[in-house]
């Protein structure tokens, strides 16, 4: 048996999985799974019953989402996965309107046959609103039938996945027990994909003998599913190693994706040392999805050729930002790279070199955030540098600081200043929230800077003219614009100064 060396093991580096999640390639993905229409039907539920003490909807609107195996569908396309969609629904409404919602995703949905007769699986949701509150799922209609589907149709199946498994990179098999996957055809689906010798990642059902997930290449699935499969409670590392190697030994897979909730997830290798992969504490709104984004970064990443803890990693991070989302809402790529990035942040701190900082602010960008730029000696920190760094922070998203190097200083202000070493500036500057990123320069004037940096809007304090704002026409002439930050009487450094001097000498 193979332990982990450590209770929990480092996360991987930021920088990497952000270089993995830019260089997505767009591969082909085969998945095949139960699909299912889910149905919000949100309504006011702002008094009781007269018939009895239940709440009553009065309703506002309809929403319908791809589910299910559809849901991890909408996923990988979001993610930029070709994604070739195997399974059966019905020949009903719910049927058209589920084949609509993929087709916009970006799914192909031409490997999906229609069965007369046999209703499409469908989730309506009651959803409560209350005045300043989020909306609550307040009850749960479920329309399916579960029985197996006929021979006939398994044999479309078979024929259907061998077309789809054409060119797949990867085989994603997602499982909810509505009557698709039989033993017998989920071992046949396996044994295809591996003599092609294309991985199969599993997002199991919820059952407890797990033997027709054989000889396929991981599974993926939660604490409770592990439980209920393996017999093993999974309260503690040691529990999560014991019930992840079970899965491994006795049905012959590469790896095991235990998750684990707010606790982030176990990784367990056939051939190699075991990961429990932390993750930060969520503000969990509704855990509906996450299961199925975790399933899809999993599939993507390792398409990508990330690493095992890699794509756990990615996966660890998109299952965390689906809980914060009400309902199935699939997570774009640019979403997961500014998560990453933040987390960077906090691990690097705020200085940066100026080649560090272009690279960040280049991936910043492709997310749509909007660049503000500021300068200056910033020597001793007072209430007008404060409400000065808030005032440009509101200005866009993100706020670069260019702070003059000591050197710089003493040639524009002579011998005497800086007051306060660079290194010093630099370590108060990093406690400001408002304040994004610096960067030290020891040019007399930050052009350079800006030509570099390229801000979308280019912030100076009011005591200056625009015309006399170094880099003003540069910054226009790429579509940006200047902002002239209000100023605060009787708060200025040099005044600063003066009143210490006057208070020192009357000693």
């Amino acid at each position: 048996m193979s332990n982990p060396s450590h209770p929990s093991s480092p996360p991987p580096a930021a920088g990497r999985l952000v270089e993995i999640m830019e260089r997505l390639p767009p591969s082909p993905i085969a998945l095949i799974g139960d699909l299912m229409l889910d149905r919000y039907l949100y309504g006011n539920a702002e008094r009781l019953s007269p018939e009895a003490p239940v709440p009553v909807l009065h309703f506002q609107r309809e929403e319908h989402r791809a589910g299910g195996a559809g849901s991890v569908a909408a996923d990988l396309a979001a993610l930029g996965a070709a994604v070739r969609m195997v399974s059966a629904i019905g020949q009903d409404d719910n049927a058209q309107l589920l084949r609509q919602h993929l087709r916009t995703a970006g799914v192909d949905d031409s490997a999906i046959l229609g069965i007369a007769n046999r209703p499409t699986v469908c989730k309506l949701r009651l959803v409560g609103l209350a005045q300043h509150r989020h909306p609550q799922q307040m009850m749960r209609l479920d329309y399916e039938d579960c029985t197996p589907l006929p021979d006939e149709t398994y044999h479309q199946l078979h024929r259907t996945l061998l077309q789809s498994l054409d060119g797949a990179k990867i085989l994603c098999i997602e499982d909810y027990n509505k009557g698709l996957l039989s033993d017998d055809f989920c071992r046949r689906v396996i044994a295809e994909a591996r003599s092609r010798n294309i991985p199969v990642l599993v997002d199991p059902a919820a059952i407890t003998d797990y033997s027709k997930y054989a000889h396929a290449t991981a599974l993926k699935l939660n604490r409770s599913e592990t439980q209920k499969a393996t017999g093993i409670n999974m309260s503690d590392p040691a529990q999560f190693e014991q019930g992840a190697r079970w899965l491994i030994d006795h049905l012959d897979l590469e790896a095991a994706v235990v998750t684990l909730d707010k606790s982030g997830a176990y990784l367990a290798l056939r051939d190699g040392p075991s990961h429990w992969l932390k993750t930060r504490p969520r503000q969990v709104y509704d855990v509906t999805g996450a299961g199925d984004m975790v399933l899809a970064m999993l599939a993507v990443a390792r398409s990508a050729g990330a690493t095992w803890p890699q794509a756990v990693a990615l996966s660890n991070i998109a299952g965390g930002l689906e809980v914060e989302r009400f309902g199935a809402v699939p997570i774009r790529p640019e979403e997961i790279i500014e998560e990453l990035m933040s987390e960077l942040q906090q691990h690097l701190g705020k200085q940066r070199t100026i080649d560090n900082l272009l690279a960040e602010l280049n991936r910043h960008r492709a997310s749509g955030k909007k660049i503000v730029f500021t300068n200056g000696c910033f020597d001793l920190l007072h209430l007008g540098h404060v409400k000065y760094f808030q005032f440009a922070k509101a200005q866009g998203d993100l706020l670069v600081v260019g702070v003059n190097t000591d050197r710089s200083i003493r040639r524009l202000k002579g011998e005497s200043r800086p007051i306060i070493p660079e290194t010093d500036r630099l370590a108060v500057l990093e406690e400001l929230e408002s304040i994004d990123y610096l960067v030290p320069f020891d040019d007399d004037t930050p052009l350079d800077l800006i030509h570099q940096v390229r801000p979308d809007v280019l912030v100076k304090g009011a005591d200056y003219q625009k015309e006399q704002v170094v880099g003003w026409d540069f910054v226009e002439s790429c579509g940006g614009r200047v902002a002239l930050a209000p100023l605060i009487d009787g708060r200025s450094t040099s005044a600063l100064i003066q009143r210490i001097l006057q208070a020192h000498a009357g000693r």
